[in-house]
């Protein structure tokens, strides 16, 4: 094998753009200033990036977390400009322009992009992410997979009837995308991959509850495709309920608009709010934390400060803020690179940044999806593949699409699932040793098969 070249490109020392967040956003922006003639520093807490709207499929035993993420330095080893510091930002010194990591260590920059991205919002309830995990990281999605799985086993060896039904029960808190999915994924789990994989007890009598506190599901959809995805849940046997707020989250169980349902997993996906990184600038936010940007993604008042993705709160042509969507960040994070290249090379203007919206996308199940275009929508079998289409394009990595689409295609095939694995850490006790005293009003008895042999 020939050696590699590891001689520096060229760099302007005066010129120091740092890039916190190796996300969708981060990532785009950085790969857009490789192998340029400006000094570049990608920081961020992990040393991969992760394709988080798949987490779901993690936490359901579909794919490893191996499939949804790469190395940063991997990414972007072919770019000798780019440097990589594994570290968490805690705070940004405006004056000194500098960025403060927990360790105590110093860097400087002469541009600074900011995408640190978004974490699930408890309104106030805090306390409750412990019990119900939400989807942003590859630590949540395997508790939540180790959890899930747990729940079946338990079930397998009790033998209360209440305390089986407790066990069988998932309730998916919020009705956005990420809780149509998560709904969808455990229903088919259940219904169709560990369906004749126990003795005493049937999984397909699992009780899924997809709770959404507003009018509808997928709220930011148009009522045809929302009322598509309602119809398409609940013929997987998903129970779906709508303008019901969630009241208490302790564990082994939730109220639902006092009602006591218990429950063995319990999961998140009802709203977000953006990382601290406007605490870390003393700058204006929204109520969701996010930074008020400018067209051209800087952060007014600040000198050569940007922010990107979830962490900005920009508006598009018609003046509405920009969903917190992977390919919005992705197109910003390309515009931006291309801007500061050009504005540092050659002295070029920023240009406002546009946003093209290629589609907003949610799958429910086998062969059921949403895809909606704004003046197009499709729903069903073509939906569902072009969203897998989509995903697939989106990852990072030419083997990872080839791997991901190859399990995709067993599974489609098999209804099999191959991270059927427990390595996580299980909370126990997470039902009432009598949930009877927490009945549910129309509770139903978890059936039971006949032992068989072998």
């Amino acid at each position: 094998m020939p050696p590699v070249n590891r001689t520096p490109a060229p760099v302007d020392d005066a010129t120091h753009v740092v890039i916190i967040g190796a996300g969708f956003g981060g990532l785009a922006c950085a790969a857009a200033l490789g192998s340029t003639n400006i000094r570049v520093t990608v920081i961020d807490r992990n040393n991969y990036h992760l394709f988080v709207p798949l987490l779901y499929q993690v936490a359901t035993a579909a794919l490893s977390p191996a499939d949804i993420a790469q190395p940063i330095r991997r990414i972007l080893s072919r770019h000798p400009n780019i440097n990589v510091v594994l570290g968490e930002v805690v705070g940004v010194d405006r004056a000194a322009k500098a960025v403060t990591l927990a360790d105590g260590s110093v860097v400087p920059y002469d541009r600074l992009v900011i995408a640190t991205g978004s974490s699930y919002n408890y309104f106030g309830h805090d306390e409750w992410a412990e019990v119900a995990p939400g989807l942003k990281t590859i630590e949540n999605a395997r508790r939540l997979r180790a959890r899930l799985l747990s729940c079946f086993e338990q079930a397998e060896i009790s033998e209360d009837p209440a305390r089986q039904a407790a066990l069988m029960t998932a309730v998916v808190v919020g009705g956005g995308p990420t809780g149509v999915e998560m709904a969808g994924a455990i229903a088919e789990l259940a219904r169709y991959t560990l369906a004749r994989d126990f003795r005493r007890i049937d999984p397909r009598a699992t009780r899924i509850l997809l709770v959404e506190a507003g009018p509808r599901i997928l709220g930011t959809f148009p009522d045809e495709l929302a009322g598509y995805a309602r119809r398409a849940l609940e013929r997987l046997g998903v129970e779906v309920m709508t303008g019901k707020a969630v009241e208490r989250i302790e564990e082994g169980a939730v109220t639902i608009a006092g009602r006591i349902v218990p429950a063995g997993t319990i999961i998140w996906g009802a709203g977000v709010t953006a990382s601290p990184a406007g605490r870390w600038l003393g700058v204006e936010t929204d109520r969701a934390g996010r930074i008020r940007v400018a067209p051209d993604l800087s952060v007014p008042g600040l000198d050569g400060v940007y922010a990107l993705g979830d962490t900005a709160m920009a508006e598009g042509d018609d003046g509405k803020p920009l969903p917190g969507l992977a390919q919005v960040a992705k197109q910003q994070g390309e515009h931006l690179g291309r801007a500061l290249e050009a504005g540092i090379a050659r002295g070029a203007a920023m240009p406002a940044f546009r946003f093209r919206n290629r589609g907003n996308t949610a799958i429910i199940g086998r062969s059921a999806a949403v895809f909606d275009f704004g003046h197009r929508r499709l729903k069903g079998w073509f939906a569902w593949i072009l969203w897998a289409i989509v995903h697939v394009y989106l990852l990072v990595g030419f083997e990872k699409r080839l791997l991901v689409s190859l399990q995709w295609l067993w599974r489609y095939m098999t209804y099999e699932r191959g991270a059927r694995l427990i390595t996580a850490d299980v909370a126990q006790g997470r039902t009432p040793e009598r949930p009877e005293e927490r009945e549910t009003p129309g509770a139903r008895p978890v059936p039971m098969r006949r032992r068989t042999s072998g």
